[in-house]
């Protein structure tokens, strides 16, 4: 019986991807180095101080990542605080209503920093919602490693037997996987690139996922 619904963030309740990428191709030209869509694309998922690591070891660069990933922040901070067109994904905010409403807990478990999380959650008042919240920062290893999620069904009300994981990238199934929790590969027309083989369902709309047979 379903118990706990652990979201992710980027591209399950808000596409702050355009910001993200924004972010770090401003950084990227500000460090004179040429990053390819294709390598961007392994970044999904991963905390901002994982990709700066690899970062520095494929093109070694020689400033601290914690210098690097503070400039990136600032970066999207201004970019973030100025973007109008920044919308939670369409459905996500009934289906988490839905599932607050019906007793069902909610965790978030996202590679994004603490001051991101909060930043969009206290702009689309969702911290009512929530009963924790799990950034990536605290873990020395990003999703695939599936620390995060481990942490989250720690966190949960119930056993990992009675929660699901809802995710959009390929390192987040992956973690999933690893986990041993039942997931939801949310294939939005925002994702590219990424595979979803190991989800246990696979939805392209949050309206697919039939309330009742979750509780089952």
């Amino acid at each position: 019986m379903l118990q706990t619904v652990i979201f992710d963030m980027d591209g399950v309740i808000v596409d702050t991807e355009p910001v993200h990428h924004y972010a770090y191709y401003e950084h990227f030209k500000l460090l004179g180095i040429e990053v390819s869509p294709e390598m961007f694309a392994t970044f999904t998922g991963n905390s901002t101080k994982n990709v700066f690591q690899k970062i520095k070891d494929h093109f070694g660069v020689e400033e601290e990542v914690e210098v690097l990933v503070n400039k990136k922040r600032s970066i999207f901070n201004d970019a973030f605080d100025t973007k109008e067109d920044l919308f939670l994904l369409e459905g996500v905010e009934d289906l988490i209503k839905n599932l607050h409403q019906n007793g069902i807990q909610l965790i978030l478990a996202s590679s994004a920093s603490k001051v991101t999380i909060d930043r969009v959650f206290k702009r689309f008042n969702l911290h009512q919602y929530f009963s924790h919240i799990v950034s990536g920062e605290d873990f020395p290893q990003s999703k695939p490693n599936p620390a995060i999620f481990n942490e989250a069904v720690r966190l949960s009300t119930s056993p990992k037997e009675n929660c699901i994981i809802i995710e959009d990238s390929t390192n987040g199934i992956k973690a999933a996987h690893a986990a041993e929790v039942f997931c939801v590969g949310y294939k939005s027309a925002n994702t590219k690139k990424q595979d979803y083989s190991l989800a246990n369902i696979v939805i392209d709309k949050f309206e697919e996922l039939d309330f009742l047979n979750l509780l089952k």
